[in-house]
């Protein structure tokens, strides 16, 4: 008899059959399925060996590196997720700094700019006062 199920495909797929005749039979359920789906295969815990606590030892201690290791990528992946969010919010202030002082550069500029043309205002007064005086003066001489 053929059986079939849906598995996912990123799951690896084990395929067994046998020769004889009788009929199918139920296979044993794994009593450790994978408690970590999202490890990879090779780093997958392998069942232990019921008779021996060393082995049931060993798969306890490979469960909690497996946790350890899971865990640790886990922190990895919020790490560098705050690192880009950190590297974002630099080029922001490194932007903002750079406007910053552009805006104050060109203030500095600006308000040079302004001192000058006052200078050159005063001047021209100064001028055109003068001009006026020699004007009055030719005009009270002639």
């Amino acid at each position: 008899m053929i059986t079939t199920a849906r598995v996912p495909a990123d799951k690896p797929i084990r395929i067994a059959f046998s020769l004889n005749d009788s009929p199918d039979e139920t296979p044993s359920e794994n009593p450790f399925p994978l408690a970590f789906p999202d490890l990879e295969q090779q780093l997958q815990p392998l069942p232990p060996c019921h008779d021996s606590k060393e082995s049931m030892q060993v798969f306890k201690q490979h469960c909690q590196i497996a946790e350890e290791y899971y865990e640790v990528k886990k922190e990895i992946a919020l790490l560098e997720e705050r690192k880009k969010e950190l590297i974002a919010r630099l080029d922001q202030a490194e932007e903002e700094s750079m406007d910053a002082a552009q805006l104050a550069k060109e203030y500095s500029d600006l308000t040079e700019e302004n001192r000058t043309l006052k200078l050159a205002q005063t001047q021209c007064v100064e001028q055109l006062e003068k001009l006026r005086i020699q004007y009055q003066k030719r005009q009270g001489s002639s």
